[in-house]
């Protein structure tokens, strides 16, 4: 099937067709990108909320209903969904008993779930999260919590909905899903890379007659290439690689395990239940018996053909709560499982329209506002210029849409700041700024689009505070400084680890070096704007120390950071209009 012509309409678009057809089972989030159980809120019991980007349906919209999941955020392709997003369809399913949040170790989805899990609790509900670590092909079994997760969240799921269902307390709930992921163990190969939506080209390819051992679902660099085999051949690899690595098991009788056998997107169903023939057979010769086995698409990544093999080692209540009763679009268990009845949500085929998703102000308005929303448009038409490449250098060790989300991010950041209305003071600034980090961040996701949103409100924060005083290089320099100090907090990151931070540490240097030395504002910005470009220029000959692009190691040079070159670029263009500004108003005395 040819592509979506509009990749923006794509995550919208594929909500409605799932809730209008599934509206027995599922209803729309009000006002956020979201699918919440038909009975959902259910008062008094633990609500157990998933999420992360989409293109791997039916994770996660697709796990949500009776006995599973009380709803899914969705995020954009391959990108965690927002704090804001977030926060609304926790707020939307719950029933006063808290919130369990279950999603995969990602730095995008860490930030954003954590961010709406404070917001929570500031208003007093309760939350737990238990991350997904199962892949054992991205970190070492001494350090397995670095680990990323993938279709092992299943099992975590899983295990936390049937515990909510069966009245389980927050902590109970926590307890057994933590376990889950303790016990389960996953390890994959692909056969081909997968398409995003709008796009002609594959975002990887895989050479043919060669397979990815340990590729990770959004195109992440795998362990090593190796010639393709057969499913029977690949059943082989698959178990004698998770074999060491599953966990002792614990309780009276032989080891047993639950089994997914799970497809990638585009990898035919006879395929799977060839390979899963060996698997069994070959779990057998090692003592271990196949509990409730499952051979299917679980978590996908788009078209990508390929596989993957979970294992969770169970203990009586594991395998006691595995078999609870569930039904939801994707998956149901027991026949007896009664279907739910919605409770005034939209009946089968109703147009549930404009239910799915926050409506965002145009980006295509007039340009209006103070200073803050003409640099914030600047700053999108240069990104958007550039959004080819960002997406080029995205794909050498990552799922290649940094340059989609961040120009979706300023789209939503310019119209934001324009209703602050005109004014170039600090306060006018500075609130421009604040709404336009907390939209940023909503629209663009991921571990980009939160950082991004707290560089640009922190530095909003900072000069709403001064009043409505003249913007000088003085007075933004601090909250710059501050801006810094909160990404890097938030990210765990620091210079040196070929990163946006990398552009940024010499843009706050050089800013607040001019700053003290009594340089106007355009000049001071200029200039630091000159020493991030360079800088994100140097990355090129860096190895990358943090995040996906870490595990290609020496590979990394020769390229460089997108964070670091989409920072540059928002810079420079800010620069150009506050020195086009400066040679037509006055000189600011303090800023001389």
């Amino acid at each position: 099937m040819p592509s979506v012509e509009d990749p923006a309409a794509f995550k919208s678009s594929w909500i409605r067709g799932l809730v209008g057809s599934y509206s027995r089972l599922v209803a729309p989030v009000p006002d956020a990108y979201g699918v919440m159980s038909a009975r959902s809120p259910e008062q008094g019991r633990v609500s157990v909320v998933i999420g992360g980007g989409c293109g791997h349906y039916p994770a996660f919209a697709g796990l949500v209903g009776p006995g599973l999941a009380d709803a899914a955020v969705v995020g954009d392709v391959f990108t965690s969904p927002s704090a804001e997003q977030v926060y609304r369809t926790a707020s939307a399913v719950d029933g006063g008993a808290g919130v369990f949040f279950g999603y995969g170790n990602y730095s995008g989805d860490v930030m954003h779930f954590g961010l709406a899990a404070r917001r929570l609790a500031a208003e007093g509900v309760d939350s737990r999260t238990v991350l997904v670590t199962d892949d054992v092909a991205s970190g070492s079994a001494q350090d397995s919590a670095q680990r990323r997760g993938v279709a092992g969240g299943f099992f975590v799921f899983r295990i936390a909905a049937a515990a909510a269902a069966r009245g389980y307390d927050l902590d109970g709930v926590a307890r057994v899903a933590a376990r889950a992921n303790a016990m389960t163990r996953t390890f994959g190969a692909a056969f081909s890379g997968c398409t995003l939506p709008g796009r002609d080209e594959p975002l990887f390819t895989v050479p043919a007659g060669t397979m990815e051992l340990g590729l990770g679902i959004h195109g992440e660099a795998g362990l090593r290439r190796v010639p393709a085999q057969d499913p029977a051949g690949l059943a082989d690899v698959l178990v004698e690689t998770l074999l060491p690595e599953l966990p002792e098991p614990s309780g009276a009788g032989g080891p047993r395990a639950a089994v997914l056998l799970n497809g990638l997107g585009q990898t035919p169903y006879e395929d799977l239940f060839i390979c899963y023939d060996r698997v069994h057979r070959r779990l057998a010769q090692a003592g271990i018996a196949a509990h409730r086995p499952e051979v299917g698409e679980f978590v996908t990544s788009l078209d990508m053909a390929g596989l993957s093999l979970s294992l969770m080692i169970l203990d009586d209540e594991l395998a006691d709560l595995y078999g609870q009763p569930c039904q939801s679009p994707a998956y149901t268990m027991a026949p007896d499982a009664e279907p739910a009845v919605p409770r005034s949500r939209p009946a089968p085929g109703a147009d549930v329209g404009t239910a799915v998703g926050p409506e965002h102000t145009s980006a295509t308005q007039p340009a209006s506002g103070g200073a803050a929303a003409e640099a914030l448009a600047a700053a999108l038409a240069a990104v958007e210029s550039q959004e080819q490449e960002l997406g080029r250098l995205d794909a050498v060790a990552g799922d290649g849409d940094h340059g989609q989300g961040i120009v979706r991010g300023l789209h939503a950041a310019a119209a934001a700041a324009r209703t602050a209305g005109p004014g170039d003071d600090a306060e006018a600034s500075g609130r421009a700024l604040l709404l336009a980090g907390t939209a940023l961040a909503d629209a663009a996701g991921g571990a980009s689009g939160a950082l991004y949103g707290l560089l640009l409100t922190e530095i909003g924060g900072g000069l709403a505070e001064a009043g409505p005083v003249p913007v000088t290089a003085k007075l933004i320099a601090p909250s710059v400084e501050a801006a810094f100090d909160a990404v890097c907090e938030l990210g765990g990151g620091a210079p040196g680890e070929k990163t946006m931070l990398d552009a940024l540490a010499p843009f706050r240097d050089t800013l607040v070096e001019h700053a003290a030395a009594g340089a106007p504002l355009a000049a001071a910005w200029s200039a630091a704007a000159d020493a991030a470009t360079g800088a994100a220029r140097a990355t090129a000959d860096m190895p990358a120390k943090r995040g996906r692009a870490a595990r290609l190691g020496e590979r990394g040079r020769g390229h460089a950071d997108p964070g670091a070159t989409s920072l540059a670029l928002m810079a420079a263009a800010a620069a150009d209009v506050l020195s086009a500004r400066s040679t037509t108003a006055e000189s600011d005395p303090e800023s001389r």
